[in-house]
């Protein structure tokens, strides 16, 4: 599994996520401690927002550890809104086209989790593309394709909506190929305005994610662990939770994909 942290609020530097807390995102590249592998070497990447609509971004395959430039990145970046991720790779080779944040326009999306038997469905899930999302796939991974689906089914009018209906479209291809739907999500992404952030799982085992309030009076942080001691400060997102951050703060609500079957 993965690791990630997101956050939105006053403009901080990215080392304050990524490199400087006693339990930081590279911290957690080679020593996560609420995963089922303490090791995330597969590559990483962040994710930026600034002054132009897009996001900026870096990503490479060496471990977050490992790479001399990310501290400096990170010391020297100041964003009010960016995505860091470290990979440990359960779909896709370890290329750079298939190390998180994933980007197109102005969104930016990461993901930890898995699509269970994701060989079986893959193609099913590209023949449901455009032919301009179909191009722009650039890596293998099941996150990268999941991203596109949801961006197919209208990321940019109802984000929420959009993942709901990717993530049910999963479901159901998996149980008529297989018999059955394993899905984990937990994931963030943005706009470059708000935050957004998903946590479920099929069988209610999705990975974790925490909130923390920083940057601000109305500035979050969502991470996949905590990055310190401080247990007061971290709250633990339920399965089956949407979130969103901006300017008035976080919400949290449900999110509940149903089978297009039941939909119709």
């Amino acid at each position: 599994m993965c690791r990630w942290a997101a956050y939105r609020g006053e403009p901080l530097y990215l080392e304050e996520l990524v490199s400087s807390p006693a339990h930081s995102l590279i911290e957690q590249s080679h020593c996560a401690t609420r995963a089922k592998t303490a090791t995330n070497g597969d590559g990483f990447g962040i994710a930026w927002y600034g002054d132009r609509p897009e996001p900026g971004r870096y990503r490479d395959i060496l471990p977050a550890w490992s790479d001399c430039n990310l501290k400096s990145l990170a010391r020297q970046i100041r964003s009010p809104l960016f995505l860091a991720h470290v990979r440990a790779a359960t779909h896709g080779a370890t290329r750079r086209d298939n190390c998180h944040p994933f980007v197109q326009g102005h969104w930016s999306f990461m993901h930890n989790g898995q699509i269970s038997g994701f060989e079986r469905i893959r193609r099913h899930m590209e023949g449901m593309l455009s032919d301009a999302l179909f191009d722009a796939r650039n890596g293998t991974t099941d996150s990268e394709l999941l991203f596109l689906l949801a961006l197919q089914f209208g990321l940019d009018t109802d984000p929420f909506q959009a993942m709901e209906k990717a993530i049910a479209t999963v479901e159901d291809l998996s149980i008529e190929k297989s018999g059955e739907a394993l899905v984990r999500f937990t994931a963030a992404y943005s706009n470059g305005r708000e935050l957004y952030a998903v946590r479920y799982a099929t069988d209610h085992k999705p990975p974790t994610l925490y909130a923390a309030p920083m940057g601000g009076e109305t500035g979050y942080c969502l991470v996949s662990e905590p990055l310190n001691d401080e247990v007061d400060t971290w709250v633990e997102i339920p399965d089956g939770s949407a979130v969103v951050v901006d300017a008035d703060g976080m919400q949290v609500t449900l999110f509940r994909p149903k089978a297009l079957s039941e939909a119709a």
